[in-house]
């Protein structure tokens, strides 16, 4: 029998409408679970354990008196710590907004509270986004719970953790290149960033702003359609959220593949794949064709370009969302003794490499003379990759490839080589200049037994065709 906190999210909402469980026990064993694993795993900045465990009482003794309570009443989840939340700290991995107490609840916080989730902590992650392993936050790496000596993946590395060993039944990530996919794939879970838009992403700290989505980590697809259903939709605080009608995602994930076009982009499968890796994406792509997908290979020609675009558009965008970060708005302030000099000091103090690498380039590239040469140029690119997909999905209904192209490494593995920590981002990053949603869903192990991750590719707003194909590859 399972530990409540080894529970789905569906296992536990039916068990407590049973009356078999309670929210206070669930909540209460992944808070303990929490307790075990955190000393080696550092996947929490905040743990929220006094007030998760105050609205878990309230909760079960609102469903004894038969009250209509939400559709995730009772459920323990967390988030990573970049969504601003009411009266508890909110650093973004940096130091630089340490100590800083939001005012207001993100819409995804708000969303989850009405349906009466249960926010038990905030999770760690590479400061403002900004990594693919969780090495760059100011409060210590966080560490994959299938071995502790390599990275859990990153940015939403604490999520990607948390979930995998139980701290919390689900997670609210954020993706601007993989930063969703990449934990997931490398933790062993599910994970999906969805089509630009399609939540909210107000109260979410930018890195990006024309790439950040908001997105569900969680231990099944079930779950993962059932939180999408939850936190989509038009939100006025958002100009750039979607109107578009948010379908229960549920409900049709089990209809046959019969009959539907699965494309391989031959592009990704010769880019230094690793052969387990490599193996376990052809065994996937066997498992399809038994269920009656047909198999295609189609062409992205401007995928070589795709990493150099991706990162002149992201880091520049990022260099303008951080010059708010000032020391005088938010988070601590350094001694100087002028106003300029107090700036230049919070700044050089509290961003670490990472920061200052990506603001340094990124204003380098936005710079009078430079813009048209990168920036622009980038954009240019941009469009391009956005053509290239369109047109794949003429002939087939979704794409795929590893989610990553290598196994979980070692920590300081790569480290030292900013260049080579940002060309593993390689399977993601194409996806968020173009807007489409993708879906990682395990799909095997290593011979070590670490997870292995495939990466499903729609067309935009086609969440519930990706939601089909992993739950029909996953009762498989």
């Amino acid at each position: 029998m399972k530990r409540p906190f080894e529970l789905t999210v569906k296992e536990a909402l039916e068990l407590m409408e049973k009356g078999e469980l309670t929210a206070k026990e669930l909540v209460t064993s992944c808070l303990n679970r929490v307790r075990d694993m955190e000393p080696e795993i550092n996947a929490f900045i905040t743990i929220c354990e006094d007030s998760a465990l105050r609205k878990a009482s309230q909760i079960d003794e609102a469903r004894k008196k038969g009250e209509i309570l939400g559709r995730l009443a009772g459920i323990p989840y967390t988030v990573k710590d970049v969504y601003n939340t009411e009266g508890i700290q909110t650093t973004a991995g940096s130091k630089i907004l340490e100590g800083y107490i939001s005012p207001y609840n993100a819409t995804i916080i708000e969303k989850l509270d009405g349906q009466d989730a249960i926010l038990i902590g905030k999770t760690n992650c590479d400061a403002f986004g900004f990594g693919s392993s969780t090495e760059n936050s100011a409060y210590g790496v966080t560490r994959n719970p299938h071995d502790t000596e390599r990275v859990p993946g990153g940015s939403s590395g604490g999520s990607g953790a948390a979930v995998s060993y139980g701290g919390g039944l689900f997670s609210i990530g954020e993706d601007t290149g993989g930063s969703i996919r990449c934990p997931a794939s490398f933790c062993g879970i599910v994970g999906l960033k969805p089509t630009y838009g399609r939540v909210s992403r107000f109260g979410a700290i930018a890195y990006a702003s024309s790439y950040d989505s908001v997105g569900p980590m969680t231990k099944d697809v079930y779950d993962n359609a059932l939180i999408l259903s939850v936190i989509a939709g038009k939100d006025s605080k958002d100009a750039t959220s979607s109107p578009l009608p948010v379908p229960d995602y549920t409900l049709e994930m089990e209809n046959t593949l019969k009959g539907k076009r699965i494309g391989i982009v031959k592009e990704y499968m010769n880019q230094g794949v690793d052969t387990q890796v490599k193996q376990a994406i052809d065994q996937a792509i066997e498992k399809f064709k038994g269920l009656g997908c047909e198999i295609a290979e189609v062409s992205l020609p401007y995928t070589e370009y795709a990493i150099a675009a991706y990162y002149l558009i992201g880091i520049s965008e990022a260099s303008s969302n951080l010059a708010r970060m000032d020391g005088i708005r938010f988070g601590p302030i350094s001694e100087g003794s002028d106003w300029q000099e107090r700036y230049m000091n919070t700044r050089g103090e509290n961003f670490g490499a990472e920061e200052k690498r990506r603001i340094i380039l990124g204003t380098y590239a936005l710079s009078e003379g430079y813009a048209d040469k990168y920036y622009h140029k980038a954009q240019q690119v941009r469009a391009l990759l956005k053509a290239d997909m369109v047109k794949a999905f003429e002939n087939v209904d979704i794409l795929l490839t590893p989610t990553m192209p290598i196994l979980p490494f070692k920590f300081g593995e790569n480290s030292s080589d900013p260049l080579k920590m940002w060309l593993l981002d390689a399977f993601t990053v194409t996806i968020n200049p173009v807007g489409v949603p993708a879906l990682s869903v395990p799909c095997g192990k290593s011979e070590s037994g670490l997870p292995i991750g495939m990466q499903l590719i729609g067309n935009h707003f086609s969440e519930e065709l990706l939601y089909q194909f992993a739950r029909n590859f996953e009762k498989a």
